[in-house]
């Protein structure tokens, strides 16, 4: 249904001392450190596992060397979706209308919806990392059963709230990412995401000079004069920072919807990825039998993991 002048019968008549709602800021490009962005030609996209050798084994004096094979595994699949919205305003709203509020709609409010369309997407594929959404593997992307052809391997991190200690943990898991085939790939952490919730204590294990780890002190009992309890930091080095193991430090993204929850990106490449097969754009035509105006925002896109080493998680 078009807009037309009995949406905007204040905006027809002079006197308005403003229009409010159009405005509003938003909180956009956060898939930017998510995602390793490509663009695409085609319909759809597939990624494909290479599983290649092992350890190489001791070759006994005047026995045949043995000999390995490669061969591929499973595949990611990013099939792009077609994002659109679109709005008609009427001649007579057009013509009528005193504050230029259509021009506001096509500029602001149409940008800010398909950009938030976008981030919702892109955190989605986080906020349910836990627990749906198999990727060619099979199984979540946050799993501690990812198949592989000596078993199992996991990027799934020990519940637990964000802290120095765990985030200390989750290094030390990243490091020890083997490849296929059980080789150790040398993987290393490059930064950690959160949401709203966690950016004042991701900064002070990010930045601190001094350890954030506490431990209580005294029983502070009732009647007893000097037994109060306290804290104190256990050591005077924050062994994070000190070492630089996350690099490229914290980001933001406020579409996480659990508070608690945390992920660590890896160095490891073909991670999670968004493919760009249309990028934004927008169109204005008019209607020859109506006179409506018609304004239309679309893009295609999708978004996705290949290799599951990219990143970390921590449901908290």
């Amino acid at each position: 249904m078009a807009i037309n002048r009995a949406s905007i019968g204040k905006q027809l008549l002079p006197g308005l001392n403003a229009i409010f709602g159009l405005e509003y800021g938003s909180i956009d490009e956060e898939q930017k450190p998510l995602f390793e962005i490509e663009n695409s030609d085609r319909a759809f996209e597939e990624e494909v596992l290479m599983t290649a050798f092992g350890e190489a084994p001791v070759k006994a004096e005047g026995s045949a060397v043995s000999y390995e094979s490669a061969s591929e595994s499973w595949a990611s699949r990013y099939t792009h979706q077609t994002i659109a919205l679109a709005f008609a305003v009427t001649e007579e709203a057009m013509e009528d209308n005193l504050y230029d509020t259509f021009a506001k709609i096509r500029a602001k409010s149409l940008a800010r919806s398909m950009a938030a369309t976008k981030q919702t997407k892109a955190a989605a594929i986080f906020n349910n990392g836990f627990t749906s959404g198999l990727g060619g593997d099979g199984v979540v992307l946050f799993s501690a059963a990812h198949p592989v052809q000596a078993g199992v391997q996991s990027n799934l991190l020990t519940a637990a709230d964000l802290s120095e200690s765990s985030l200390e943990t989750a290094v030390i898991q990243i490091q020890k990412a083997e490849d296929d085939r059980g080789i150790l790939i040398g993987a290393m952490p490059v930064s950690l995401h959160i949401a709203p919730d966690n950016q004042f204590v991701a900064q002070k294990i990010l930045k601190s000079t001094l350890s954030t780890t506490t431990v209580v002190y005294g029983n502070n009992l009732a009647g007893v004069a000097g037994n109060v309890a306290g804290v104190t930091n256990t050591n005077d080095i924050n062994a994070v920072r000190s070492m630089g193991v996350v690099p490229q430090g914290d980001f933001v993204n406020h579409r996480f919807t659990a508070a608690g929850a945390w992920f660590v990106k890896s160095d490891v490449p073909n991670g999670t990825k968004m493919f760009v097969r249309a990028p934004l754009g927008t169109k204005m035509e008019p209607d020859f039998d109506t006179g409506n105006l018609r304004f239309k925002a679309r893009e295609r896109y999708s978004f996705g993991w290949s290799d599951w080493r990219g990143f970390y998680g921590n449901a908290g």
